[in-house]
C-alpha cells in the first residue's frame, strides 16, 4: 500500500441547507478537513452557500434533490407528480414508494433536474463539475436514466455511485438502516452500466454510509479507507514493478458536518429534519477536524482534492 498514491475527495453534503450547516462546512474546509462540497440548490441558505464557496474558493458541485422540500422549477411547484398532497416532494421513502407504484412522471424528473443545474449555474457562475443525488435518488430505477441524460447534456463528468466496500461487516448499523443501505447498494450496482454508457465517471471507491453521524470516528474512517483500498487493489490487476510507483486510487468520503439546525430556520421549504437538528452533525464536524486524522493522511500519502483535480 505504500506505493499507492491515494486521492481523497471529502465531500460535505447538503451545503445550503441552513446557515449553521454552511458555517460548519466552511469551518471544516478552512481546517483542511473537507475538500469539496455538494450544494442543495433548493436549500433555504443556498444563495449564501454559493457566496461562501466563492469567497473561500471551495470546490462545489450539485446535490440534486427530488425528495426533500420544494422543486425549483416554477412549473412543477403546483401540479406535479413529484409532489405529495401538502405540495412538497414525497420524502426519502415516499419518493421510493411513489416510484415503485409508477406514479412519477420521468419527464418532470428531467425538468426538475435541469432546473436545478440551471439554478446552480446562476448561483455559482459555473456548471457543476460533479452532480450526485440527495438521499441517493439518482441511482433509483428509471431516475438513473434521466439523471445520466442530464449529466451528458450539460457535460457534467462526475457523479457518485454509493457502493461501499465492507458495508456488510458493519454490525453497528441498525437493521432498518442497513436494509435501506443494501437497497441503495443494489440500485447502485444496477446503475453502473447506465452511467458508463453515458460516459459518466466516479471515483474508484465510495465511503460514507458506515461513517455517518454518531458512527463516525477517526478509527472508523481509517478502517473504512483501509478496507476499501485492500479490496480495490486485490481486484485491480497490479502493474509491473516499474509502474507500481505511480498507482493512483481515488476515493470519495461523503460527510455531513455542521452545527445543529435551529428550527424554524433551515431545510428545503419544510424546515430542518431531525438529523439536521441532532448533535450528530456537530460530532462529524469535531471528528473531521481532529489533528490525528489530518496527520494520518500525510503519513499514508493521501492527498485531499476535489473532482476537478481528478
Amino acid at each position: 500500500l505504500r506505493m499507492l498514491q491515494v486521492k481523497l475527495i471529502v465531500t460535505g453534503d447538503d451545503f445550503g441547507y441552513c446557515p449553521r450547516r454552511n458555517q460548519g462546512i466552511v469551518d471544516c474546509f478552512l481546517a483542511g478537513a473537507v475538500s469539496n462540497v455538494s450544494l442543495l440548490v433548493n436549500g433555504s441558505a443556498a444563495a449564501d452557500a454559493a457566496k461562501l464557496a466563492r469567497r473561500y474558493n471551495i470546490p462545489i458541485g450539485l446535490h440534486a434533490n427530488l425528495s426533500e422540500g420544494s422543486p425549483v422549477c416554477q412549473v412543477l411547484k403546483t401540479n406535479s407528480s413529484l409532489l405529495n398532497q401538502d405540495g412538497f416532494f414525497h420524502g426519502k421513502m415516499g419518493f421510493r414508494k411513489a416510484l415503485a407504484k409508477g406514479l412519477l412522471n420521468m419527464s418532470e424528473v428531467k425538468q426538475e433536474l435541469k432546473a436545478q443545474v440551471e439554478l446552480f449555474h446562476e448561483l455559482t457562475g459555473h456548471l457543476p463539475p460533479h452532480m450526485d443525488g440527495h438521499q441517493h435518488v439518482h441511482v433509483l430505477p428509471e431516475v438513473r436514466h434521466v439523471f445520466a441524460e442530464v449529466l451528458e447534456e450539460y457535460g457534467i463528468k462526475y457523479t457518485r455511485v454509493p457502493i461501499e466496500p465492507g458495508l456488510h461487516n458493519c454490525d453497528w448499523i441498525p437493521p432498518s438502516l442497513m436494509d435501506f443501505y443494501l437497497g441503495v447498494e443494489e440500485d447502485s450496482f444496477n446503475t453502473v452500466d447506465v452511467f458508463t454508457r453515458h460516459g459518466i465517471r466516479w471515483p474508484d471507491i465510495y465511503i460514507g454510509l458506515s461513517t455517518m453521524g454518531k458512527n463516525m470516528s477517526v478509527s472508523n474512517i481509517w478502517s473504512a479507507i483501509d478496507t476499501a483500498i485492500v479490496e480495490f487493489t486485490s481486484r485491480a490487476p497490479s502493474p509491473p514493478d516499474a509502474a507500481a510507483q505511480s498507482r493512483t486510487v481515488t476515493i470519495e468520503l461523503m460527510v455531513h458536518p455542521g452545527y445543529p439546525s435551529v428550527p424554524p430556520v433551515g431545510g428545503c421549504g419544510e424546515g430542518p429534519d431531525d438529523f439536521s437538528q441532532s448533535w450528530e452533525r456537530l460530532h462529524e464536524l469535531q471528528t473531521l477536524i481532529k489533528p490525528e486524522l489530518q496527520s494520518h493522511y500525510k503519513t499514508r500519502n493521501i492527498q485531499l482534492c476535489s473532482f476537478k483535480d481528478l
